[in-house]
């Protein structure tokens, strides 16, 4: 009998693997190092070590990276697109904005197709949907024969307002399906259909450009599981915060294109649910970058307006992530003004940081701890051995020496550098949107955020640091907490005291007969399938618009417009309720709800405190100081100690410091309490002001 549910997250240094026992309600995890060449490999050697019988699997859910890195690297296959006659140029034009306005110098990356493969052919509607001119067919097969001689495998076609009639995009794909079998065509009608020609236009690019790409992974992926004996559906995660069957992903690959970071935010939803708290911010720090998710009111902020390249928006609602370059990995370096820098390059998975012996010479984020005491020798299971003298070596000549620094004060400033970098994305989530980081709890999980949380929480005053078991891996764990989802909308403008409640209902139902049909092919039943209505509204005179919670019943847009004043004071600070105010699209979330894992064990499973397992010298605050190290495993629920963190490295082992409060009070959480006032070390007798003996 399957009874097994197994999560897999493809990071830039590790792939993590999740396996929950339904049986005994049980959890395990594995860490095998990611193969960039392709990643499908570190999935299959994942499943292998964790000793996974695919038979016995009743569901495997995957965060991948493989559409991220497809749009950063531009591996794509021969591409076109097809659009109406003089609308050539775009997505080249783009919206007029750069990245950095006052670098005259620098300028936004191309279009993901160029433009001697962009094509235009006759046809012209309406912004109200009325045909003006009608497509020429001749021309429209005559550019087929085209693309067919110049060996086009996929194809976007992007007409001006087909989201108002879709008749040309549909003739046209019929025409081009004729002229090109096989070939992958995505119609703009069918992914976005939404105002906004650019918007509109990257987002069906990006799903073409995509398609042969994320197929192709997908479908020898899920060849290889079938044919290891597993008979269920693969659930890739999507950014918005669910997952699709692999047969609806090869209609929709854009929607991968944040799948692996969208994982660790909803594990920190999860954990702060967990734990009791209602505002946290999730501090997922990898062996490549670190992703800071907000999680407010119990909710993930979503976003629309995202992209992977700025200049090259992909609308499709994500879990709003904020990703630099501050990882295990990170390098770092001195720049030409002889400043110290962190990050964004990275020594990545191969060759890793000086310490793996891979060949890498550059110091790292993981050097520095190591060097420092923080992070033990045994990685992974005791898979991987790391060399302190390598660490030494890398940080003496490359920021000590230069900087006339002793390796003790370089490696601090290491990770100073790096902790002012992550506590800078947590202000831009955070204070930018007018949220006081101390009202929230931070969630630090990934290889190396344990390492870092506490550090972080105080240059931000934050309160508390809550630190899931196995950090390393709660990535993987975030793709066993979420549904089958889609995301749909559709445009809708009108006055919302003037518009008919009724018709605004018709078209609510015609969005979720499309969602019930999408659930259905994706096996979902239907007592399983949850909607949810959104609305789009905004002032009169106002281009941007804000997304509320809509419900049903004759007093439903009534009730949307007074949470749309609400929501628009809270995040703009202001409201104008003398105004009329306007709809601008209505949004159904189609939810296939799939049974979620409980992660709390019985009182039985609880076990006694242990010894530590060894006591070694760690470096904080200056000074050195002998610290006792415990299994994680050993620390009983509700011991508290006195110790400015507690850090939790891939191992599971734990390092008590001196100077705050950890309390370890339920089978899911490490709570970290820190102290408001600097206090003597409660250790004192056990520390040195001398550096220890290279052990």
């Amino acid at each position: 009998m399957a009874n097994l549910r197994v999560a897999v997250d493809v990071g830039g240094t590790f792939t993590d693997i999740c396996i929950f026992d339904e049986s005994t309600q049980s959890m395990r995890v594995t860490k095998v190092p990611s193969t960039p060449d392709n990643p499908m490999d570190a999935v299959l050697n994942g499943v292998k070590r964790a000793n996974v019988d695919l038979s016995d699997v009743e569901l495997f859910s995957h965060g991948t990276t493989v559409a991220t890195n497809a749009l950063i690297t531009r591996k794509f296959p021969k591409s076109a697109m097809v659009t109406t006659k003089g609308f050539r140029d775009v997505i080249e034009i783009r919206d007029g904005t750069k990245d950095d306005l006052w670098d005259a110098y620098s300028d936004v990356s191309g279009p993901y197709i160029r433009r001697r493969d962009r094509f235009e052919v006759t046809e012209r509607i309406d912004f109200a949907g009325n045909v003006v001119t009608a497509l020429d067919e001749d021309e429209a097969r005559k550019l087929g024969r085209l693309l067919k001689k110049r060996g086009v495998g996929t194809v976007a076609i992007c007409f001006i307002n087909s989201y108002a009639n879709v008749v040309h995009e549909a003739r046209m794909r019929e025409i081009l399906t004729e002229e090109l079998p096989g070939a992958s065509i995505s119609t703009s009608a069918e992914i976005l259909p939404e105002i906004f020609e650019h918007s509109r236009f990257n987002t069906t690019v990006a799903n073409a450009v995509l398609g042969p790409l994320v197929s192709g992974y997908v479908e020898a992926l899920d060849e290889s599981l079938t044919d290891d004996g597993y008979a269920g559906e693969l659930l890739l995660l999507h950014s918005g915060g669910g997952s699709m069957t692999s047969a609806m992903v090869k209609r929709f690959p854009v929607r991968l294109a944040a799948s692996g970071i969208a994982a660790g935010a909803i594990a920190a939803q999860h954990v702060a649910e967990q734990c009791g708290y209602d505002n946290a911010v999730g501090l997922d720090m990898g062996g490549t970058s670190t992703d800071i998710s907000l999680v407010a009111d119990g909710e993930l902020r979503v976003t629309n307006d995202w992209e992977v390249e700025y200049g090259h928006p992909i609308v499709f609602p994500s879990i709003e992530v904020l990703t630099i370059g501050a990882g295990g990995g990170s390098l770092a370096h001195i720049d030409i003004a002889g400043s110290l820098r962190n990050g964004p390059q990275s020594a990545g998975a191969a060759p890793g940081p000086a310490c793996y012996r891979r060949g890498g010479a550059e110091p790292t984020n993981t050097d520095a701890n190591l060097w420092m005491g923080r992070l033990g020798t045994d990685l992974a299971d005791g898979e991987m051995t790391l060399d302190r003298a390598s660490s030494k070596e890398a940080i003496e000549s490359k920021i000590a020496d230069p900087l006339h620094l002793d390796i003790d004060a370089a490696a601090d400033s290491i990770i100073k550098v790096a902790n002012a970098n992550m506590a800078d994305a947590v202000r831009l989530v955070s204070i930018r949107r007018g949220l006081d980081p101390r009202d929230f709890a931070l969630i630090a999980f990934g290889g190396a955020g344990a390492l870092h949380g506490a550090d972080v929480a105080k240059e931000l005053n934050i309160p508390t640091v809550v630190v899931p078991p196995s950090p390393g891996v709660t990535s993987a764990l975030g793709c066993l907490l979420v549904d089958i989802q889609h995301d749909l909308s559709q445009m809708f403008t009108g006055s919302a005291d003037a518009v008919d409640a009724e018709t605004v209902e018709q078209h609510f139902k015609e969005l979720e007969r499309e969602g019930r049909e999408r659930l259905r092919h994706e096996k979902v039943a239907e007592s399983d399938g949850v909607f949810e209505r959104g609305i789009s509204m905004r002032y009169q005179g106002q281009w941007r618009s804000l997304q509320v919670k809509m419900g049903d019943g004759p007093s439903a847009l009534r009730e949307a417009v007074q949470l749309f004043h609400e929501e628009h004071e809270k995040q703009y600070a202001f409201r104008q309720d003398e105004t009329p105010v306007e709809i601008y699209q209505l949004h159904l979330k189609a939810l296939g709800k799939t049974p979620k894992p409980s992660f709390k064990p019985s009182p039985d499973n609880i076990k006694e405190p242990g010894e530590s397992i060894e006591v070694r010298d760690v470096y904080f605050e200056g000074k050195w100081h002998s610290t006792p190290v415990y299994q994680r495993e050993n620390l009983p629920s509700g011991a508290a100690f006195i110790g400015p963190a507690i850090l939790n490295q891939i191992d599971a082992t734990t390092v008590i410091p001196p100077d705050s409060s950890a309390v370890i009070d339920e089978w899911f959480n490490i709570r970290i309490t820190l102290a408001t006032e600097s206090a003597e070390p409660a250790m004192a007798s056990n520390s040195n002001d001398s550096t220890p003996t290279e052990k």
